[in-house]
């Protein structure tokens, strides 16, 4: 039994858990730094726009995913991400300057250099893991590193914010640039065998080479479906960012600052996702987890619509347990199915192919907001996600697919 239960997980592999305890240190600051630089924006201007600004910031670099994902199939992704959280210490330290300069226009490039270097180590990342992992223990180590960034998204806003309001920013912008400085120092002991990266060839074109992670998803019949999905479904999700503060004053009476309870229900059903989602995409395959995901995340988001706040709070737990589910089925698949040399674009690509069209669906909804009933939003996402997952279930299963079929293909 215990053999059995060795060969499906990743805990046997010495560098996994190097590269783990890595990802604890990453994620005690991330969450923290850019959810307390919006506080921090709003404190210092008092501007509600200001602060939004914050997040537009972030969100901005997905622009430059594909250069960034270029970057780490073209050299030694252990060597970037050890660079990248070196440089991200310099980058945080900055933000001391803001208030003696008075220069809250530094809090916005400060973020978007930090969401670079996001993209770029996730997708350095996302080729490592399949340097190190056998096809038999992706799933199992998909699930570790996303129990850990949920578990994290749980509490590092908590963290950040009690040290903002007893310490300062300063307190905070220190604890982030120590994480990532551990990070470095951990990754630099990091033990694996890296695939050789590419080289660009002679006669290869540049344009061509930068889009082949958005390529390789789109022609790949087991991405494809997926991608579409995916797409589809967190697009949708995008509008429920723009009901949350409608559901909670005008359908439960109650003031905004309950999300700050609700929130943390989501957590903790993503806690329980984060757990199990490895055993359920084995189960199932991945294709089929990540359907049964988004179903969940459709159901989930449907009692915001009612007007019952423990309904909400369920649904919230329900949408939180359905992310990791989706994130980790999906996740493997696309290591599974991915040439070596493809990794770091391929992953950009689904960053942007899942975050572009939620922040498109967010810019509209809250154009249209003041125009339309909110709960119309909702039942419009619950019907559009459950159409997602479903499609996402129904396709041809993927779960022994292999590189070699996929370059056939």
């Amino acid at each position: 039994m215990s053999r059995e239960k060795n060969q499906v997980t990743a805990w046997g592999i010495p560098g996994f858990r190097q590269l783990t305890a890595a990802w604890v240190f990453t994620n005690l600051g991330d969450s923290a730094l850019f959810l307390m630089a919006a506080v921090w924006v709003k404190d210092l201007t008092g501007s509600d726009a200001a602060a939004a600004a914050v997040f537009i910031a972030l969100g901005l670099p997905a622009i430059l995913a594909p250069f960034l994902g270029m970057l780490a199939d073209r050299f030694s992704r252990k060597r970037l991400l050890i660079i990248a959280n070196i440089l991200i210490v310099p980058i945080v330290l900055a933000l001391l300057l803001v208030q003696p300069l008075d220069a809250v226009w530094l809090v916005y490039v400060v973020i978007f250099l930090y969401g670079c270097i996001g993209y770029l180590t996730a997708a350095a990342q996302s080729g490592l893991i399949r340097d190190m992992i056998e096809d038999d223990r992706l799933a199992s180590a998909n699930g570790v590193l996303t129990t850990i960034d949920q578990g994290f998204r749980l509490i590092s806003p908590l963290i950040g914010t009690a040290l903002y309001v007893f310490a300062g920013p300063s307190a905070v912008i220190a604890l982030t640039a120590v994480s990532f400085a551990v990070t470095a120092m951990l990754m630099s002991r990091v033990r694996v065998v890296e695939s050789p990266h590419e080289k660009p060839t002679e006669g290869s074109h540049y344009w061509r080479d930068l889009g082949a992670g958005f390529t390789h998803l789109f022609r790949t019949p087991v991405l494809n479906r997926l991608t579409l999905a995916m797409a589809i479904a967190f697009g949708a999700i995008g509008l429920i960012n723009v009901t949350v503060f409608p559901t909670l004053e005008q359908g439960l009476n109650v003031p905004a600052a309950t999300l700050g309870v609700i929130v943390p229900l989501q957590g903790v059903g993503a806690l329980i996702g984060g757990v199990l989602s490895a055993r359920i995409v084995r189960g199932i395959g991945e294709g089929r987890a990540v359907g049964l995901g988004m179903v969940l995340m459709a159901i989930g988001c449907l009692p915001t619509a009612w007007n019952s706040i423990v309904l909400v709070a369920v649904g919230m737990a329900l949408v939180g347990f359905s992310i990791p589910i989706i994130v980790v089925g999906f996740a493997t698949l696309r290591q599974k199915a991915t040439p070596a040399s493809l990794q770091g674009r391929t992953s950009a690509a689904s960053n942007v192919a899942v975050n572009v069209p939620q922040t498109i669906a967010t810019i509209v909804g809250a154009a249209i907001i003041a125009a339309v009933d909110y709960r119309v939003l909702i039942y419009l996402t619950f019907a559009v996600v459950l159409c997602a997952g479903v499609f996402a279930a129904t396709g041809r299963r993927p779960v022994a697919a292999t590189v070699d079929e996929v370059v056939a293909d």
